[in-house]
């Protein structure tokens, strides 16, 4: 077990480079035994994720390699086998594997998967979408079994709940069905635009990635040709823009995609952080007289959830209180007590608003990362506080942000990685 400790109180300046997105990584790295040749993909973040990722590729012969943002997959040689449970259960994303496995073989056997705990995230609309292109689906054991003995054909979904998890799934599955699919009520999210390209460039026929309807015509086979350069992280941006507007003299955020991240910026500029859009990077100076502000999470192009808890902290230095209210995971809550050990005046109630007044003279604690997000905003807390904060269950942390530690070390902060 790993702890992050932080000696707070130290002013951050300079500039830091955002690394790809986790949240295209996850989906890309399973989509690629869809090719039959090997497949590259670049600016891919040093996260523990994409290490779990190639313990089950290497789990069915496939083969990577991972250095300096490159990763190479080659599933040329791919056999189905059992995917390791250990690998499985600690990632959510890994359920990706149940479309990318159904578009290969015709059949999928994937362990139910772990990852952050955030409250239900149930499966549903991914199975009904398998089931829908001609998929038998069961569960047992925490075990979900998919076979399509007759092939995938082509259907029209649409999906009850806006997912992007089951939109991705539904993409992998069908770009070898049979005929075209039509998705409908399809998650929106850059990450999924991502993907689509990925697989485009590959000789796939998807149309209408970004909408909410998507169109996925099938295709016999699929050749990486070029290099594919993953997206940066608007989660990760979000993260060090509000950590710069609360703790910093002038950060310049690099590799940003402003148009991801309008709903987020706009929330800062309402505060009164004066931020400088440019073209793909944001300068974020000084800011006083913040102002408090109401935000209300909701799926792309609305505000992130997982830039609910990223951005507390910066809210306890707007003079009054300010409200979120969490509409996609009503229980993603489990920062708050640990916010409170730091000094954070913080509470919520049971219809999933959370309130934030402002608050100061934070001082160091021991604390726990319950999941990614929440261990984001107690590193941000603890590079606000006097003393000495440890953040131990870190693991968590490292899962989603790529070389935080060595970002935060340049930024002037003094946070160093330890064993528990």
């Amino acid at each position: 077990m790993k702890k992050l400790v932080i000696h707070g109180g130290r002013r951050l300046s300079g500039e830091v480079t955002i690394g790809g997105a986790k949240n295209s990584t996850v989906a890309l790295i399973p989509a690629a035994i869809l090719a039959e040749t090997p497949v590259k993909f670049d600016s891919v973040p040093d996260i523990l994720d994409v290490y779990n990722l190639q313990a089950i590729l290497n789990s069915m012969n496939v083969t990577s390699t991972f250095r300096g943002g490159e990763l190479m997959i080659d599933p040329t040689n791919i056999v189905e086998s059992e995917l390791p449970s250990t690998a499985i259960k600690s990632l959510r994303a890994s359920y990706y594997f149940m479309g990318s496995l159904l578009g290969r073989f015709g059949r999928a056997t994937v362990t139910f998967p772990g990852g952050d705990n955030i409250g239900p995230r149930p499966i549903d609309q991914h199975i009904k979408g398998f089931e829908a292109l001609g998929a038998t689906v069961h569960e047992e054991n925490d075990t979900v079994y998919i076979n399509a003995e007759n092939g995938l054909k082509a259907a029209r979904i649409f999906l009850d709940v806006v997912s992007v998890g089951a939109t991705m799934n539904i993409i992998m599955a069908a770009v070898h069905a049979e005929g075209t699919t039509v998705l409908e009520n399809a998650a929106r999210e850059p990450e999924i635009i991502d993907l689509a390209t990925f697989l485009n460039n590959m000789g796939a026929q998807i149309r209408g990635a970004g909408t909410d309807v998507i169109r996925i015509t099938g295709v016999k086979k699929l050749e990486s040709k070029n290099t594919h350069t993953i997206i940066p992280d608007r989660i990760e941006a979000g993260t060090y823009l509000a950590l710069a507007a609360a703790q910093g003299d002038g950060v310049l955020v690099k590799n940003v995609i402003p148009e991801h991240l309008e709903s987020f910026t706009a929330k800062l500029l309402e505060m009164g952080v004066d931020l400088e859009v440019r073209e793909d990077n944001i300068y974020v100076p000084k800011s006083v007289n913040l102002q408090p502000i109401h935000i209300k999470t909701a799926p792309f192009p609305g505000f992130a959830t997982d830039l609910q808890q990223p951005v507390t902290p910066l809210l306890t230095l707007a003079s009054g209180t300010s409200v979120i209210q969490e509409t996609i995971y009503p229980e993603r809550t489990r920062h708050i007590p640990e916010l409170q050990k730091l000094g954070v005046d913080i509470s919520n109630d049971v219809y999933g608003q959370i309130n934030v007044t402002q608050s100061s003279n934070f001082h160091g604690a021991r604390v726990s990362a319950a999941e990614i997000r929440a261990g984001a905003s107690l590193v941000a807390t603890g590079l606000m506080a006097d003393g000495i904060t440890e953040v131990i269950n870190a693991e968590h942390v490292l899962r989603g942000y790529d070389h935080i530690v060595h970002k935060l070390t340049m930024l002037n902060a003094d946070i160093q990685i330890e064993e528990e």
